[in-house]
């Protein structure tokens, strides 16, 4: 009963960051969108199971009045703990600004929701303008914690074709408060598209997941390092 309750809180969290979110969205041009669903399965996960799946929802989109970025993470681990976390992330276009290295600027938020805390995140944003890459994004946050300390978080994604393979991912770096160490968690996915031998018409990739996260959670020494494997598909 108390995991019941426990996922309905995390589910009304996810519904009411939404909510505001299609509120903004709903009178903005959508210039693209894509959503994605993926299954990871590892073995060398840091505090609590060590052994887990998670199912993954993601939703990313282009709109005329910015981007946003969605995902909803399922975990399940060996010994019977579940948990649900919750990413929001949209960017709101400030400038059109352009050179030959940054492209536009943002403001930038996000809001995570797990188990018992949100946490909200607000700053600057930026796409930086890389040869051959599908787009590189850098964005620096200040961050209102529900427990401890707040703190600066600067967080770049990318993804880049690698010949028949795509490698994307990101890398969080937060800074050190009085009761948390500074960490940084550089997550990253190296995939190959089994969509056209399977005649389907959209990505289903399979592939590896790599990370490398220090201090976990501020936890000084907690050092994970887990390869997930994955099935991901996009729809």
């Amino acid at each position: 009963m108390k995991q019941l309750f426990t996922f309905m809180r995390n589910l009304t969290k996810a519904s009411v960051l939404f909510a505001m979110f299609a509120s903004v969205q709903a009178s903005a041009e959508t210039l693209w969108s894509d959503y994605s669903v993926t299954l990871l399965k590892g073995n060398h996960y840091e505090v609590g199971d060590n052994d887990r799946t998670v199912f993954t929802f993601e939703h990313a989109a282009g709109y005329s009045w910015g981007d946003s970025f969605l995902f909803v993470d399922r975990l399940h681990s060996n010994n019977g703990d579940r948990e649900t976390y919750i990413e929001i992330s949209p960017r709101f276009q400030l400038s059109s600004y352009q050179n030959t290295l940054f492209e536009n600027i943002y403001l930038a938020t996000t809001a995570e929701a797990g188990d018992g805390f949100t946490n909200y995140l607000v700053g600057l944003g930026t796409n930086i303008k890389l040869a051959n890459f599908l787009y590189f994004k850098t964005n620096v946050y200040y961050k209102n914690n529900d427990f401890g300390d707040n703190n600066i978080q600067s967080t770049i994604s990318w993804a880049v074709p690698i010949g028949p393979l795509m490698y994307d991912g990101f890398l969080d770096y937060m800074t050190a408060t009085d009761n948390a160490n500074a960490q940084m968690n550089f997550t990253s996915q190296l995939k190959y598209d089994l969509a056209p031998a399977l005649n389907l018409k959209s990505k289903f990739y399979v592939g590896i997941e790599y990370v490398h996260w220090d201090n976990k959670f501020g936890i000084k020494g907690v050092d994970e390092r887990n390869v997930n494997l994955l099935l991901k598909y996009h729809f």
